[in-house]
């Protein structure tokens, strides 16, 4: 999918044209160290294994870290110490490995005791199963790897507080005795080990991929095997590293279709992109890729933007999500998502007339508004910033639950984004970027009171820096998967979308058409 801006009749500045960012129709997202370092352990024999261990070595952070700050770098240099730990013990290239193993080995010795990890998805699994390997690894009769033989005899890496391996310890259980797992853990099938082979009622999608992600279909594939597995993983890692989940076709046609006609931003779809979205949502929902099961989330953004776009296949997918107090993700879920209850706002926000539609925005909008935060933003499993969450949220009040309660609540969050604004115009949580930028002004285009100078102010200061912070050659990776990562394309859009749209809040008066190819 290609996404490029056609100026039409102009009266003002031009936002910058968008070439083509994402040609695969696979979708695109930012390369992940938790990933990466799984096919390094994997599958030493997929083409770019030299290049995946430099990309690892390329991305280690002078404190011996990887990933994030905080929590947020456990499971990363996990992975990557796991993995440089592996290829020593195959006899890969030393001492440069081996000098960055032991610095990963230090920092996890201390932030494993400090840090707790986030709430992403498999990390109860991911942490116990990548700490076990590493004992293996530190402790092997034949002793440690090549130059870490001072980490012999050393006491065992820490779980982190508030984890434990019992739901891994079951996991592999069901596979040892033959049984399948649930749906949604072929996403992390690598926790399984060797038991990850073949495992029983686990089979590739059309894509090749199992459970949309690389180490899954590794861990699967086993060996270089000719097949649809094997002809995925050499697609996906033809540069060497590689992203979380492959691919995300549904899941980002959906989510950047949604920001741009959110904002008012006239977009020309073709008929194949429209068709293929309306396929996607069969009876229990819309899955992000195929080999994942459907989710309230990816329904409902689907669901907002066919509807906009005047397609609408109507809310009944969501029906089984709904827990009668919220919506949940997919059943069973741990938590809830507030992001996701957002979305399902906006979906059924744009059939108020079905049935149970009207009780079920009510329950849904009391439901966000009891999750505010004391300062008036939101936070969300989904990403790590509060202004992916607090825009969301504040556009679906805004929207759909205009009085009362949820009003008060939207005029806390525009407070809050008022008071957070960097003093260089942007937003951000670890610093200013061109993402949280974004969400921050169009949450205050879209929310705030029309008038308001402060924000006006505001809003010219945001968008100002976004010319600067345009997003395209990067930005912190915040959005949740087993690693942080980053959808280009969305992210894209919501900057596009934010510099000057044609919608409420407009910087500039000048049309513009997106074309989605």
């Amino acid at each position: 999918m290609s996404l490029t801006a056609e100026p039409e009749t102009r009266f003002g500045p031009a936002p910058e044209p968008v070439g083509a960012l994402v040609d695969d129709p696979a979708g695109g997202t930012s390369p992940s160290v938790y990933e990466t370092g799984r096919l390094v352990t994997l599958a030493p024999w997929l083409p770019g294994h030299g290049e995946r261990v430099a990309w690892l070595l390329d991305r280690q952070r002078p404190d011996g870290g990887w990933g994030a700050a905080g929590g947020y770098a456990i499971v990363p240099t996990l992975s990557a110490v796991e993995a440089l730990l592996t290829d020593l013990r195959r006899g890969g290239p030393a001492p440069l490995p081996a000098a960055a193993a032991h610095r990963g080995l230090a920092f996890l010795s201390a932030a494993l005791r400090a840090e707790t990890p986030p709430d992403l998805p498999a990390t109860d699994l991911i942490v116990p199963a990548l700490l076990a390997a590493v004992d293996r690894l530190l402790d092997a009769p034949a002793g440690p790897p090549p130059g870490l033989a001072d980490w012999a005899g050393r006491p065992s890496l820490p779980l982190p507080a508030g984890l434990d391996p019992t739901r891994l310890t079951r996991v592999r259980g069901l596979l040892a005795a033959g049984r399948p797992v649930p749906e949604k853990l072929a996403h992390a099938l690598e926790v399984a080990g060797e038991l990850a082979y073949r495992a029983p009622g686990v089979r590739p999608s059309a894509s090749g991929a199992v459970g949309a992600s690389p180490a899954a279909t590794a861990a699967w594939l086993g060996r270089p095997e000719p097949g649809p597995a094997l002809d995925y993983l050499c697609a996906v890692a033809r540069s060497g590293p590689v992203p979380c989940a492959s691919p995300i076709t549904v899941f980002e046609r959906a989510w950047v279709l949604a920001v741009l006609v959110r904002a008012g931003v006239p977009v020309r779809v073709p008929e194949r992109v429209l068709t293929g979205l309306r396929a996607a949502v069969g009876a229990s929902g819309a899955a992000t890729a195929p080999g994942l099961p459907a989710d309230a989330d990816t329904t409902s953004v689907v669901l907002y933007a066919l509807a906009r776009l005047g397609r609408s296949p109507g809310v009944g997918a969501l029906a089984g999500y709904d827990t009668g107090r919220h919506f949940c993700t997919w059943p069973g879920e741990d938590g809830a998502s507030l992001t996701t209850n957002a979305h399902v706002l906006d979906a059924l926000g744009e059939h108020p007339s079905r049935p149970g539609v009207t009780a079920a925005r009510r329950r849904v909008t009391d439901w966000l508004v009891g999750r505010q935060e004391s300062d008036g933003r939101w936070e969300d499993r989904w990403h790590a910033s509060a202004y992916y969450a607090t825009y969301a949220v504040l556009l679906a009040l805004a929207d759909h639950a205009p009085d009362g309660a949820a009003r008060t609540a939207v005029e806390r969050g525009v407070g809050w984004l008022l008071a957070t604004q960097r003093p260089d115009g942007s937003w951000g949580r670890w610093r200013g970027t061109a993402e949280e930028t974004a969400y921050a002004v169009l949450a205050l285009a879209g929310a705030g009171r029309a008038g308001d100078a402060r924000i006006g102010a505001a809003l010219a200061r945001g968008r100002a820096l976004l010319s600067d912070l345009d997003g395209r050659d990067g930005g912190p990776a915040l959005w949740h998967d087993k690693d942080l990562y980053r959808p280009t394309l969305i992210v894209r859009a919501a900057v596009l979308a934010a510099s000057g749209h044609t919608g409420r809040g407009s910087a500039h008066p000048e049309a513009t058409m997106i074309r989605i190819a």
